[in-house]
This record gives structure tokens, C-alpha cells and sequence, in this order.
């Protein structure tokens, strides 16, 4: 039985493009594999907290030697990393705004990505302290955008601020691997749009029938 932890970010609910993406994903999923169990947190409706001086002070203290108040401003941080550390898969639905994440999908990822939680900090490596803590899972990204042309040689390459991230810090979240299915066009809503619309959602069913179908020991290793 395998464990996936679903993350939706759009401020948006009927409408929203990227939560549909979803929705495809796991219907296809549960499908194929209705013993797996789903772990759902959507940002937009229970914000993560802001990182901030006290929540700092306290991630950076001991953790027997936290007062009562400092744990409690980390145990929310604390289920978050549970949710995390307990999925063989991650699947975030995520629209573009601005040309990088929601505030919330930020705030998630300061409140999970922590030392001695997620990640380990070591000086004796040298100029690479921080090692990831979790392995083994996939990343699924499933985005929309309002423009187009973000992929390498495109008419915007190098203004997606958003997968780049994600990319990044994924072996912080313990994914070895991230899969991305994303939509355009959205702001012009031509026929251009509605291609995307439904290649994104062809390949969001068939991204989830190829993972599903995959034993876990075979999750580790497929590039981006």
C-alpha cells in the first residue's frame, strides 16, 4: 500500500484549473489502486503560518529545550513534516502567479524544508552543509499558467519562477524525481488554450496510470 500526500494551492476552488488536474490524477489513481491511502491539505482554505523571528528562534532550538509556547508555534510545522515524511508520493496542484508560487505553497515548503526535521546541516562537508533527511518519493507538479512559452528556448524561458523552485528544493521533500504536467494559455482562452487544456488533462491521467502501475521500489529514479 503506498501513501500520497495531495497539496492544493489555487485560491480558486470550482474554478480552478489546476485542482481539476487533480482530481484527474487521482480518480485515475484510485482506479487502479483504490488500497492506497490519500493524505489532502489544501493551503488556500488552512494557510500554512509565515516563517517569522519567534518560529525561527524556535526551529533553531534544541528540541528539549524548547519552552511550551515554542512547541506549540511548531506543531503545526511538526504535522506538516508527518504528512511529508509519511508519503511515498507528493502531488501539488499549483497555478503560476506572478511567474512563481502562491504565498501559501511558499509558506508550506518554509514549514516543512527544517534542520534536523527535513534536512541536516554539517559545516565538516564543506561548502555543501545541508544534506536531505527523507529519499525515496516522487514529486508530481500539476500547474497552469497564464501565458506560455516557459520551456528552455520559449518566447518567456527563463521567467518561470515557479518549477525552478520546486526543482530545487525537492530533495528536501525527500523526492528523487519530479513530474510535470502543466497547462497555458489560460489569459488568452483561444484555441490554443483549449489544446493545452486537454493534453494537460490526457497526460495528467496517464502520468498518474504509469506511476500507479510502477512497484515502489521502481518510484526511485526516472528524471524530470
Amino acid at each position: 500500500m503506498r501513501n500520497i500526500l495531495r497539496i492544493d494551492t489555487s485560491a480558486q476552488q470550482e474554478r480552478s484549473l489546476t485542482r481539476a488536474l487533480g482530481d484527474i490524477f487521482e480518480d485515475r489513481w484510485q482506479n487502479l489502486r483504490p488500497e492506497d491511502t490519500w493524505q489532502r491539505r489544501d493551503l488556500a482554505l488552512d494557510p500554512p503560518v509565515h516563517v517569522g523571528s519567534a518560529w525561527i528562534a524556535a526551529a533553531f532550538t534544541p528540541e528539549d529545550r524548547r519552552s511550551a509556547d515554542q512547541q506549540d508555534l511548531l506543531s503545526a510545522s511538526d504535522r506538516m513534516i508527518g504528512e511529508l515524511a509519511a508519503a511515498d508520493l507528493i502531488v501539488i496542484t499549483v497555478p503560476m502567479y506572478n511567474y512563481g508560487p502562491p504565498s501559501t505553497l511558499k509558506a508550506w515548503i518554509d514549514n516543512v524544508v527544517r534542520k534536523d526535521r527535513t534536512f541536516s546541516f554539517d559545516l565538516a562537508r564543506g561548502d555543501w552543509p545541508l544534506e536531505p533527511v527523507l529519499s525515496g518519493k516522487d514529486l508530481v507538479v500539476l500547474t497552469a499558467c497564464g501565458e506560455f512559452g516557459f520551456g528552455p528556448g520559449g518566447s518567456r524561458d527563463g521567467m518561470d519562477h515557479l518549477l525552478p523552485h520546486l526543482d530545487t528544493v525537492r530533495h528536501y521533500l525527500g523526492a528523487e524525481t519530479m513530474h510535470v504536467v502543466r497547462i497555458e494559455y489560460q489569459e488568452f482562452g483561444d484555441d490554443r488554450h483549449r489544446t493545452s487544456l486537454k493534453a494537460a488533462r490526457d497526460e495528467a491521467g496517464a502520468l498518474a496510470g504509469r506511476l500507479a502501475a510502477r512497484t515502489r521500489p521502481s518510484l526511485q529514479g526516472e528524471a524530470r
